[in-house]
């Protein structure tokens, strides 16, 4: 499956949170999410800008442990990934049996979301510690994902094509 997203910085989470509620959005998710990055102990995905992660998400009702490989595919007018995810049953049992067969935990991020979808589009509301919340649209192509953003109010220039980890970046965060 293809991932097509946009981050757009420094967001206003009250009026976002109101315009997509105008918009119909079903919020989906709203809780604490960890998620621990993987990689060889040589950097070797790091180094071609894959990703391996293990998310964890706890809300008040339920938790959900995810498993995630990407590799990028375009970050022209969106960050394109080739994305295999996979639901775990345990947490911790996983983390074990990444570390038993060589992967080390190279950076581990835990957040606030609240999560939106319209459809096949989905929206994160996301605040980091130290960083100003931003958000995330995720669609199943560019001319949808184009479109949500004018709705939100923004335009293309506002959406950038980054990771989670370009995000850290900007804000000199590790």
């Amino acid at each position: 499956m293809q991932e097509i997203e946009v981050k757009i910085l420094e967001i206003d989470k009250e009026r976002i949170d109101d315009k997509l509620r105008t918009l119909g959005a079903r919020k989906t998710f709203d809780g604490i999410v960890t998620a621990v990055y993987y990689d060889f102990p040589d950097g070797y995905l790091e180094k071609q800008d894959k990703t391996l992660r293990l998310r964890k998400k706890e809300s008040v009702i339920e938790t959900q442990t995810e498993f995630t490989s990407k590799t990028p595919v375009s970050r022209k007018k969106a960050k394109i990934m080739t994305e295999h995810e996979v639901c775990v049953d345990d947490y911790d049992k996983m983390k074990k049996l990444l570390e038993s067969i060589g992967f080390i935990e190279y950076k581990t991020l835990i957040k606030q979301r609240i999560s939106y979808s319209i459809g096949k589009v989905h929206f994160e509301i996301d605040t980091l510690p130290n960083i100003p919340t931003f958000l995330e649209i995720e669609a199943p192509d560019i001319k949808t994902l184009e479109k949500q953003v004018t709705l939100l109010g923004y335009k293309m220039k506002d959406a950038k094509p980054w990771s989670g980890k370009d995000v850290m970046k900007y804000y000199g965060k590790k």
